[in-house]
Order: C-alpha cells, then sequence, then structure tokens
C-alpha cells in the first residue's frame, strides 16, 4: 500500500482491519513502519495538502479533511513555506468565473457558497469580491 502512495496511520489501520489482521499486530506493524520511517503522518500531511492546494482547496478544507484521515494539526504546521492563500483563491475564482465581480446577490451568494465549499473563509471572500473591478 506504500508503495503507491503515502498513507496516514488511520488509513493503513482501517485498510488492515478490512483484512482481518489482528488490531495488536496491526499496531505492533504501525509502530515498526513509523521508527524505520517506512510510514509518517507528518510527510502523508504534507503530501495531502500539495495535493489538494493544487485542486484549488483552501486551508479549512484541507484541514477538516486532514482530520478526517487521523491527522490533528494545524494547517499552518503542515508546509514548510506557507502557501498565498489569497493567491489561490483569486486563480480559483479566475478560472470558475473570469476576472469580474458578481453582477447582483443571487450570483454574489453563488459564487459565495461554491468558494467556502472549497475551503474558503466568508472575510477571505469578502476580500476578493472587494478587489474585483
Amino acid at each position: 500500500m506504500l508503495a503507491r502512495r503515502e498513507h496516514s496511520q488511520r488509513e493503513l489501520k482501517q485498510k488492515l482491519a478490512k483484512k482481518d489482521f489482528e488490531t495488536d499486530e496491526i499496531d505492533d506493524v504501525l509502530v515498526e513502519f513509523a521508527s524505520k520511517g517506512w510510514q509518517s503522518n507528518q510527510r502523508f500531511a504534507e503530501s495531502y495538502a500539495r495535493s489538494r492546494l493544487q485542486k484549488g482547496y483552501g486551508p479549512s478544507r484541507i484541514q477538516y479533511e486532514l482530520k478526517e484521515r487521523g491527522i490533528d494539526t494545524n494547517i499552518d504546521d503542515v508546509f514548510e513555506q506557507q502557501p498565498d492563500w489569497y493567491d489561490v483563491l483569486v486563480q480559483l475564482h479566475a478560472k470558475k468565473y473570469g476576472s469580474d465581480a458578481p453582477t447582483d446577490m443571487k450570483e454574489r451568494a453563488k459564487r459565495t457558497r461554491f468558494l467556502q465549499h472549497k475551503g474558503f473563509t466568508f472575510d477571505m471572500i469578502r476580500e476578493l469580491f472587494n478587489q474585483l473591478p
């Protein structure tokens, strides 16, 4: 499993449990893998967050998805160099809607819901709309 991609310990534990391995054996193997450097939650978090960032997801969504996978860390601790979240937001908005501001409140609400679903805060979105021509 680790040959294809990084996995969190929780993911590996769930996958091995589905294959009817004993819980004690799974725990022993996971400890061994971590001690040998074959599995690292930090490496998984970095890899996963980078892939989600490239797909246009924001900090709130990435943090939530990491927590779902057993990584309980702050999103600021995952990246060595912090991404410019506002720049990611601008690029996502331009890709989906172009560079024009919403024309009415209905369109503004629609765009806000989409961008919030992608993981950006309301304050970030409001700042974006205020900067658009």
